[in-house]
């Protein structure tokens, strides 16, 4: 089989996807995210910039 057909095969196979999962994957990452943005503001909140 040739690479191109491989390639259009693959393409064409058509998967479902757990919207729950990827919405609960979301959301865990932007919690992660905001948890490390609000822990650099409060680690650079008392301190002077030199």
């Amino acid at each position: 089989m040739s690479l191109t057909a491989l390639t259009v095969a693959a393409a064409e196979e058509h998967h479902e996807v757990n919207d729950a999962l990827s919405w609960g994957i979301g959301a865990i990452t932007l919690v992660i995210l905001l948890g490390l943005l609000l822990g650099l503001i409060a680690f650079g909140g008392g301190r002077e910039h030199s």
